[in-house]
């Protein structure tokens, strides 16, 4: 099966167009026509079943002839993680956290972080296609980046954590997280984060933790922790 977004359908739409990009798209590169039939998503749970009444390379147009609402997760995962000086290695950890499970990621920028300018657009693009090649049908979704300080003083959902390498005192992350919960995780910069970033933390109620004995990128740390959640929730 092949996913395709339309974030403007629910449960009441009973024809959809694609704009001109992907219209094209689906008519001339994945040569479908008139009677086919495509699976949709809004990327709010909704699975639509749609078949091609107009194959127009600029207009194509689908009727809804089936719908279904998917099940969310038994939980609910965000994570706030800093932006690495690589841009690729960010937008590789969003692939993969969207393919694994994640509902919501927001960049924050800490004291040691390399790169304090975020464009989330091509961030956007790269969480869709995962979302799609995933076979999702609930997009992540993706916040502005916001200083470490306020988001610790406007964010406590659930079980809160904070992963860092510091000498501070450290809990087995996947000895701590509780199954059926939201868990909200912060993830470092390159750097780490400052002992005093930890110490904010901590007195904001965020456990700190461990993922291992080894010392992992951003992005390595970022897919652990995420990947732990949903093992537990399995």
């Amino acid at each position: 099966m092949q996913l395709f977004y339309a974030p403007d359908t629910n449960e009441h739409t009973s024809e959809y167009e694609f704009d001109r990009e992907e219209s094209k798209h689906i008519i001339r590169v994945l040569r479908r026509k008139a009677g086919d039939i495509l699976h949709i998503t809004n990327g709010k749970g909704w699975l639509f079943e749609a078949e091609i009444i107009s194959d127009d390379l600029k207009h194509c147009r689908v009727k809804i002839i089936g719908s279904e609402l998917k099940r969310k997760k038994n939980y609910y995962l965000h994570m706030a993680v800093a932006p690495t000086k690589m841009n690729d290695r960010y937008e590789w950890f969003l692939e993969k956290a969207t393919e694994i499970g994640i509902d919501e990621i927001t960049p924050v920028i800490c004291a040691q972080s390399e790169r304090k300018v975020v464009k989330t657009d091509r961030y956007e693009k790269i969480i869709l296609s995962a979302m799609k090649q995933s076979l999702n049908c609930y997009l992540p979704k993706l916040n502005d980046a916001i200083p470490l300080s306020d988001f610790i003083s406007t964010h406590k959902e659930g079980q809160c954590f904070i992963a860092h390498c510091n000498e501070q005192e450290r809990f087995d992350l996947k000895r701590r997280v509780q199954p059926d919960q939201p868990v909200l995780i912060l993830i470092g910069p390159e750097g780490d984060f400052t002992e005093e970033e930890v110490s904010e933390a901590r007195a904001a109620g965020y456990i700190p933790a461990a993922l291992g004995e080894n010392r992992l990128r951003t992005e390595t740390a970022a897919i652990v922790a995420c990947h732990t959640v949903a093992l537990i929730n399995q």
